[in-house]
Protein backbone atom coordinates (compact mmCIF):
# COMPACT_ATOMS: atom_id res chain seq x y z
CA UNK A 1 0.00 0.00 0.00
CA UNK A 2 1.12 3.49 -0.75
CA UNK A 3 1.26 6.19 1.91
CA UNK A 4 -1.38 8.25 0.05
CA UNK A 5 -3.82 5.32 0.16
CA UNK A 6 -3.21 4.82 3.88
CA UNK A 7 -3.83 8.50 4.71
CA UNK A 8 -7.33 8.30 3.21
CA UNK A 9 -8.39 5.46 5.54
CA UNK A 10 -10.13 5.95 8.86
CA UNK A 11 -8.50 4.80 12.11
CA UNK A 12 -10.69 1.68 12.23
CA UNK A 13 -9.78 0.79 8.64
CA UNK A 14 -6.08 1.29 9.38
CA UNK A 15 -6.38 -1.01 12.39
CA UNK A 16 -8.15 -3.67 10.30
CA UNK A 17 -5.54 -3.48 7.53
CA UNK A 18 -2.77 -3.66 10.14
CA UNK A 19 -4.18 -6.82 11.69
CA UNK A 20 -4.58 -8.39 8.25
CA UNK A 21 -1.04 -7.41 7.19
CA UNK A 22 0.50 -8.79 10.37
CA UNK A 23 -1.27 -12.13 9.89
CA UNK A 24 -0.10 -12.30 6.28
CA UNK A 25 3.44 -11.40 7.34
CA UNK A 26 3.54 -14.23 9.88
CA UNK A 27 2.30 -16.74 7.32
CA UNK A 28 4.82 -15.52 4.73
CA UNK A 29 7.74 -15.76 7.14
CA UNK A 30 6.80 -19.29 8.11
CA UNK A 31 6.35 -20.34 4.48
CA UNK A 32 9.74 -18.82 3.62
CA UNK A 33 11.47 -20.76 6.41
CA UNK A 34 9.96 -24.04 5.23
CA UNK A 35 10.75 -23.52 1.55
CA UNK A 36 12.07 -20.31 -0.03
CA UNK A 37 9.49 -18.05 -1.61
CA UNK A 38 9.72 -17.21 -5.29
CA UNK A 39 9.83 -13.52 -4.45
CA UNK A 40 11.27 -12.92 -0.95
CA UNK A 41 11.13 -9.16 -1.53
CA UNK A 42 7.39 -9.44 -0.76
CA UNK A 43 8.35 -10.00 2.88
CA UNK A 44 10.32 -6.75 2.97
CA UNK A 45 7.52 -4.82 1.26
CA UNK A 46 4.94 -6.18 3.69
CA UNK A 47 7.14 -5.27 6.66
CA UNK A 48 7.38 -1.69 5.34
CA UNK A 49 3.62 -1.56 4.82
CA UNK A 50 3.10 -2.64 8.44
CA UNK A 51 5.41 0.15 9.56
CA UNK A 52 3.47 2.68 7.46
CA UNK A 53 0.18 1.49 8.94
CA UNK A 54 1.55 1.73 12.49
CA UNK A 55 2.81 5.26 11.83
CA UNK A 56 -0.51 6.41 10.40
CA UNK A 57 -2.43 4.81 13.26
CA UNK A 58 -0.26 6.67 15.77
CA UNK A 59 -0.81 9.94 13.89
CA UNK A 60 -4.59 9.47 13.89
CA UNK A 61 -4.74 8.80 17.64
Amino acid sequence: MKQAEIKNLSAEDVQAKLTEAQATFSKMKLAHKISPLENPIQIRDLRKTIARLNTELTNKQ
